[in-house]
């Protein structure tokens, strides 16, 4: 596969709207999203026993109801024990599956695409609700084990288990099982959540997998936990349904994971029915020494996407539609995805179609708020 090196090929784009690549449709797989501008995973700490409830419909509704091509749920646990706080996102059984189906519906409706992102938290499970306060919750309070690639804790946090092949064999199956579930509650992207100190990552970074056996070492062991998922997913899911991965593309600490190295795992996970890499960064520690600052991840995304031929999101303070414009325009990244920004101002594709030029359908409920 033929790197891209430009802004994405013209069979891409949405002839109705030459305007920007924003606003322009991006066709993966069966799935076309309308346009480009995305609204990322984000936490909401507002579940009950892993289901959603009223709050995620009337979030998630109207960051759909705003304009963005695709909105993903926050990171949904695939076991109770994979969650990251006791309020987190589940959809370990069918009857949570159920309480999405609503919520599918509607983002649907408005015209956007409905993603689902599914995560293991491993040793930075069990926290508390961040306005609750910090570190593990005790048992005593409804706190549970943790368990990582290697009983080595994130600092501030109980210390995990090593979890023993029986277990990881077990966490692949629960990964396909929550994707088939997902695909029942009308979820059209399945993204995996292999960053940010989670599971996935944590067996990816040599910075908390020590392990000796075939799921650690040189990079082929620590990603191996992480390809047999997505084999897993990707033989329960529809052929033609799209597969994201979400990559740290750097620990940001020295003896931790390096871009260059998880463009090259971008690569692997290509031949393996993956349809787009989603590019941010951190999470595994502490030590970490992030250089902030607008759309600082980009130059991430672009090097996974040059190394890997896949396309690729890019995220991290991308707040304004001409900033995003640019990302695109350059070839650094096919979709960018807004987190903060939405969160301030859910309508922010429609703000972004107007600064832009360009056109987005809005709800005729508020077409007398056009600008």
């Amino acid at each position: 596969m033929t790197p891209p090196q430009s802004a994405p090929p013209p069979s891409t784009i949405d002839e109705r709207n030459p305007m920007s690549l924003l606003l322009s449709e991006l066709s993966l797989r069966d799935v076309t999203f309308r346009n480009r501008a995305w609204v990322a995973p984000m936490c909401q700490y507002s579940s009950v026993d892993g289901h959603p409830t009223d709050w995620h419909l009337v979030h998630l509704g109207a960051l759909a109801r705003g304009g963005a091509g695709l909105v993903i749920t926050e990171a949904t646990a695939i076991t109770p024990r994979g969650r990251i706080s006791p309020s987190d996102a589940g959809i370990w059984s069918d009857a949570q599956a159920q309480d999405y189906e609503r919520i599918t519906s509607f983002i649907r409706g408005q015209g956007a695409v409905a993603g689902i992102q599914l995560s293991h938290a491993g040793r930075k499970a069990s926290t508390r609700t961040p306005w609750l306060g910090r570190g593990s919750v005790p048992l005593s309070e409804g706190g549970w084990l943790t368990g990582g690639p290697s009983a080595v804790a994130y600092p501030g946090l109980d210390a995990p288990s090593a979890l023993d092949v029986a277990e990881l064999d077990q966490l692949v199956g629960d990964w396909a099982a929550a994707a088939r579930r997902a695909v029942q509650a009308g979820f059209q992207v399945i993204e995996l959540h292999a960053a940010h100190g989670y599971l996935l990552h944590q067996f990816l970074s040599p910075l908390s997998n020590r392990r000796e056996d075939e799921y650690g070492g040189d990079l082929d062991g620590r990603a191996r936990l992480l390809l047999r998922v997505v084999d897993a997913v990707r033989s329960t899911i529809p052929e033609g349904m799209p597969l994201f991965v979400r990559v740290s593309a750097t620990d940001w600490v020295p003896g931790g994971l390096q871009v260059d190295e998880v463009a090259e795992l971008a690569r692997q996970l290509a031949s393996r029915g993956v349809d787009l890499i989603d590019v941010s960064s951190g999470g595994n520690s502490p030590d970490q020494q992030i250089p902030v600052g607008p759309g600082y991840q980009v130059p991430l995304a672009s090097r996974v996407r040059q190394v890997s031929g896949l396309p690729v999101a890019a995220v991290g303070l991308i707040t304004e539609p001409k900033q995003a414009e640019e990302i695109l325009a350059e070839g650094s990244a096919d979709a960018v995805l807004i987190a903060r920004a939405a969160l301030r101002e859910p309508s922010w594709p429609q703000r972004a179609a107007f600064e832009l030029g360009d056109d987005l359908a809005w709800p005729p409920q508020y077409e007398r708020a056009r600008p």
